[in-house]
């Protein structure tokens, strides 16, 4: 008795630690079909050799298209321009985003209910929406324009510039910074803060050795999230920066759809998501030891 009563125990106990598996069995198939599969289907088109006449050569692998992507100037250019834009947009958007949720996190009902729909209501928009707008306003008779004329200053080339891709991108991206700040800054204790003031410490004080150590967390997912979306941007770069401004989405496109090299738009494509992790694991690692140092983990 006392053996299979003790068999039967670890069979219960092997069924209670499979159990999570088995409830997470439906999202790990979704997550496997929807991401892990097309992403190994990517990986091997990109290996594939193309040839102009006949297409795609499904039994044939080359590595001539990663080798063009990396000592061809052109998409090394791309390459660069794309994640300059990236990181610009980060960081306007972390010196934008942060003060915007400090400010936030101090308002009371009903205002901070109000302001914050104001900071999601970007994300109500289509993004093609949103360009088409900043297309409309940053055009040469657009209304900034129109502006400048009024304060003498002249018309100015905004529109198919970089200055139009980054000013778009921050005011999609913002809300991406806003709201994991806001929810660190939902997480201090106001009893530490008031502690410091009444140990007569200044306002910077407090702000710079109490308040922002315990955000870095915030800004931290919040840059990794803007950096990773403004870098994979399509829409945006494809309306306002046109055809001469090229970022790697909409090279991606152009292998896909115009050039019909599929195999060389996978690889690119594929090469901008090995990039973007190397470069936001690389931030984590970074931030985060110094996060930890600064706290004494």
């Amino acid at each position: 008795m006392s053996a299979s009563a003790s068999t039967l125990a670890r069979g219960k106990a092997a069924a209670l630690a499979a159990r999570p598996w088995w409830l997470s069995a439906p999202a790990l198939l979704l997550f496997s079909g929807m991401v892990i599969v097309p992403l190994l289907m990517t990986a091997v088109l990109s290996f594939n050799v193309f040839d102009h006449t006949t297409g795609v050569k499904a039994g044939e692998f080359t590595l001539s298209h990663y080798a063009k992507v990396f000592t061809d100037p052109y998409y090394l250019g791309i390459f660069w321009h794309t994640f300059w834009v990236s990181g610009l947009t980060t960081l306007i958007c972390v010196a934008v985003g942060a003060p915007e949720a400090f400010v936030l996190s101090r308002m009371g009902p009903p205002w901070r209910a109000i302001f914050l729909l104001v900071v999601l209501a970007p994300l109500l928009v289509s993004v093609v929406v949103r360009a088409f707008g900043w297309s409309m306003l940053l055009g040469r008779e657009g209304l900034v324009n129109q502006l400048f004329k009024l304060l003498g200053i002249g018309a100015t080339k905004l529109l198919y510039t970089d200055a139009a891709i980054v000013i778009a991108l921050v005011h999609v991206m913002l809300p991406f910074m806003v709201i994991p700040v806001w929810t660190a800054l939902q997480k201090l204790d106001p009893a530490v803060t008031q502690a410091a003031l009444a140990l007569r410490a200044s306002q910077a004080t407090t702000l710079r050795r109490i308040i922002l150590p315990q955000i870095l967390p915030g800004v931290l997912s919040g840059s990794l999230l803007v950096f990773g979306l403004s870098a994979s941007a399509f829409a945006i770069p494809g309306l306002l920066g046109g055809r001469r401004l090229k970022m790697v989405a909409t090279v991606v496109y152009d292998e896909y759809l115009h050039e019909l090299n599929w195999p060389l738009g996978a690889a690119i494509a594929f090469t901008l998501l090995v990039a973007n992790l190397v470069v936001m694991l690389s931030y984590n690692r970074l931030v985060e030891g110094a996060y930890r140092k600064r706290m004494g983990t």
